[in-house]
């Protein structure tokens, strides 16, 4: 049985996760106290192979009861139940701004005099040691409700082995590094497609400022050193039971030279056999 609890910031989508892993043949079961989580897999091992794919989500709305959910954890490792744990993260402005556009409550407010702002400060902090131990970690931050469909079906869709996944992410500088990056590579010392009037509008998708990047002598010495590097990581990654590697690509503003390279990235990895995908985060973004 695949058996995924999906965890994190209020806010930052784990509604709309849950409908998409629905949609992709999970029974899903919302705000499950932690203590209650080995209980339900117990009634869902013994469904006899009717509940093959599990999700169950568990967050701050339990108040005193998510207290328990390393507790539950650990229960489920003594009982060698496996499990994964799927994180939803956000920026703190932007889950400030998704509450005040719903008119929702934050589940912590009322212990902070209806701070919003404090409430999600005191969330990430409760929360950061469950980030600390999830095997995947999504940031919504710039994500629609399509991508974040995307996201859950690359990597809940194909395959349900304990094997890496690495996922690839294109972005700028200039808008912030990805909170999810496990990662990140610094490609802004390449040579900039930006400064050439005709590749200015493009983008790294597009065949010439493709080639613009990779055909140059500083990117061909960059991507032997850079691949060798993710062959010598990847074993030690997986050796230490990681299910997901983010490596996150970033130039200046996230159009050229980023994007060129995360795409390279994904389909260096893919021809290695390793189970891979890419977003260019900032790609579109002016």
């Amino acid at each position: 049985m695949e058996f995924v609890i999906l965890t994190g910031l209020s806010g930052a989508g784990k509604t709309q996760a849950m409908h998409s892993m629905e949609d992709i043949g999970f029974f899903c079961v919302d705000n499950l106290p932690p203590a209650l989580i080995p209980v339900f897999y117990d009634l869902c091992a013994k469904s006899e192979g009717s509940m093959g794919r599990v999700a169950v989500v568990s967050d701050t709305r339990g108040g005193e009861l998510f207290k328990s959910f390393f507790t539950a954890m650990e229960t489920l490792k003594m009982e060698g139940r496996p499990y994964k744990i799927l994180f939803l993260d956000a920026s703190e402005d932007v889950l400030v701004r998704r509450f005040k556009e719903t008119r929702r409550k934050h589940p912590l407010s009322d212990d902070l005099a209806g701070s919003l702002e404090q409430a999600v400060k005191l969330e990430r902090d409760m929360l950061g040691p469950v980030r600390e131990n999830s095997d995947f970690v999504i940031d919504t931050t710039r994500l629609s409700p399509a991508q974040l469909k995307g996201r859950i079906a690359e990597q809940f869709l194909t395959s349900s082995s304990d094997s890496m996944s690495v996922h690839c992410i294109s972005f700028g500088f200039k808008h912030g590094i990805p909170m999810e990056a496990d990662l990140v590579m610094d490609v802004r010392c390449l040579p900039n497609p930006f400064y050439d009037p005709e590749l200015r509008p493009k983008t790294g998708l597009d065949p010439d400022v493709r080639d613009y990047v990779m055909e140059n002598s500083e990117t061909r010495g960059f991507v032997e050193r850079y691949t060798a590097l993710l062959d010598y990581l990847l074993p030690l990654y997986e050796k230490e039971g990681k299910s997901q590697l983010v490596v996150a690509v970033g130039c200046t503003g996230g159009h050229h030279r980023s994007v060129a390279l995360a795409q390279y990235t994904c389909g260096y990895l893919m021809e290695k056999g390793v189970k891979a995908s890419v977003t260019h985060r900032d790609m579109l973004r002016h």
